[in-house]
């Protein structure tokens, strides 16, 4: 019996690990990038620094919807992701676990997600639905559209409206420049992302933006950079936002200057390189917002 005390704890200390990697724990990029704009949200629905329970509620929200969205796009893909270098050997295509933990997982972690939204408001629980079907749909888009990204910029944008909805009740029509802008930008830095894998995208037959943009992807990166960056000065202006907010826009932009540089002759670890610097690029701007309210407040 004590022998087998040691092996079982093994097995799910194993199994434990597994599910780590595949809600991506150890990668928390994505978890920045889906936290940065909706800080953005937060700060300026409240007009300063949100209260502690939404701050907690929306970042708990991030990383619980985060590893939730991790988990179905790999059950998604866990038919070809064997056949993709990157991911050849994640969990579901290596066996480590099987589709219906993964289903199990997803569904508990968005249960969790949606515990915390019910502490809010009517509103902002009736918007969660939405958010949970742009999730849910994402991951199968790349099999009959080229424009995944722009679903997976829907999703990674719905936070806004749920967070103004939480602070004010109601959506403003500024708070829906935050979501365009959130878009825009995603769909910028998970093309870079799709970029890394459209080789073997080609070969398997998974669509994405990279593939659709073809040798004019460089530019259409930039183009969606640069909208970004006027819908957010846009932004800038009607809300009457200081000066250091655009520095936080200037220092963005150099980022994506920076950005395109790596991506210049599409090597793989540079393109994945650029898109890990957005991390940088959301953060400069939520310090542009953080840092306006205050120098307002002083």
């Amino acid at each position: 019996m004590s022998a087998e005390m040691p092996a079982a704890q093994s097995r799910w200390k194993e199994k434990f690990d597994n599910y780590l990697l595949l809600t991506r724990m150890d990668k928390p990029i994505g978890t920045y990038l889906l936290l940065w704009p909706t800080y953005w949200a937060l700060w300026l629905a409240s007009g300063g620094i949100p209260s502690i329970k939404l701050l907690l509620i929306f970042t708990l929200g991030v990383v619980l919807t985060r590893a939730a969205g991790c988990v179905i796009n790999d059950f998604a893909d866990r038919k070809i992701d064997g056949y993709v270098k990157r991911t050849a050997n994640r969990p579901l295509p290596t066996g480590r676990v099987t589709p219906r933990e993964a289903l199990l997982l997803f569904a508990g972690l968005m249960l969790l997600a949606f515990i915390l939204v019910l502490f809010t408001n009517k509103e902002t629980i009736l918007l969660s639905v939405g958010g949970l079907l742009l999730a849910s749909c994402y991951p199968f888009m790349k099999r009959y559209t080229y424009l995944p990204q722009v679903v997976l910029g829907a999703a990674f944008a719905w936070s806004i409206p749920m967070a103004f909805s939480a602070v004010t009740q109601t959506v403003p029509p500024y708070a829906w420049l935050i979501y365009i802008a959130t878009v825009l930008w995603t769909v910028a830095y998970d093309t870079m992302y799709a970029m890394v894998d459209r080789d073997d995208d080609l070969k398997i037959g998974v669509k994405s933006t990279a593939i659709l943009f073809g040798d004019a992807d460089r530019l259409a990166i930039g183009l969606l950079q640069i909208t970004t960056l006027l819908s957010l000065i846009l932004l800038g202006v009607q809300r009457e936002l200081s000066f250091i907010y655009y520095a936080g826009l200037m220092t963005a932009a150099g980022l994506f200057v920076y950005q395109q540089q790596l991506i210049r002759h599409r090597g793989r670890e540079r393109c994945f390189k650029a898109f890990l610097n957005n991390h940088y690029a959301g953060l400069a701007i939520f310090l542009g917002v953080l840092l306006h309210f205050l120098l307002k407040s002083t």
